[in-house]
């Protein structure tokens, strides 16, 4: 069932899924630093940070659980943390992919990413898929309130193509025409 989004929908941003990323900078620790991957236990694919749990909780507390397990190594980190959640953008876009973005990405700039709309692209009709549900996002317009609906973990976004009556209704009448013109001469000769 497809419903339409205001922006009073864009609440709070969902914590992390397996398959996301985070980046973590920490300040004098290289071998403590970087793009590390989340397994599908919820922690993170490294060797010392597989034991903190980040699914399931706010982005938050993730920070804090972080910020205490590197006390143990360094006194006060300093460190920072970048949540990379993975989307899909498909459809009418010049560079459909998958894409690991920052949770505050909203959909118009995940399209934008995604090379942005093709020539035949319908932007009043985008289709946001998020937990089962099909939402439907009005890009057209430059005042439209929900392109400023922030994408979550897991969301797949669809760019519709516009119809085109000739190449999708008369191009292919005409070619089932024009066969079975050509098999009736056959059997007439």
């Amino acid at each position: 069932m497809a419903s339409t989004v205001s922006a009073q929908s864009s609440a709070a941003v969902d914590g992390l899924n397996p398959g996301d990323q985070v980046r973590i900078a920490v300040w004098r620790n290289p071998e403590l630093s970087g793009d590390f991957t989340v397994a599908a236990n919820g922690t993170l694919t490294h060797p010392l940070y597989r034991e903190i749990q980040v699914t399931g909780i706010p982005l938050s507390a993730v920070e804090d659980r972080l910020r205490t397990f590197l006390s143990r190594y360094t006194t006060n980190p300093q460190f920072v943390i970048q949540p990379l959640v993975k989307i899909t953008v498909s459809g009418e876009v010049r560079a459909p992919q998958l894409l690991a973005v920052p949770p505050e990405t909203t959909v118009s700039q995940a399209v934008i990413l995604a090379g942005g709309p093709t020539a035949i692209a319908k932007l009043d009709n985008v289709r946001l898929l998020r937990g089962g549900q099909e939402i439907n996002v009005n890009l057209a317009s430059a005042d439209a309130q929900a392109a400023s609906l922030q994408i979550r973990s897991g969301d797949r976004i669809v760019v519709p193509g516009k119809g085109n009556t000739f190449r999708d209704f008369i191009g292919p009448a005409m070619s089932v025409i024009g066969a079975a013109a050509a098999i009736t001469s056959i059997f007439l000769r």
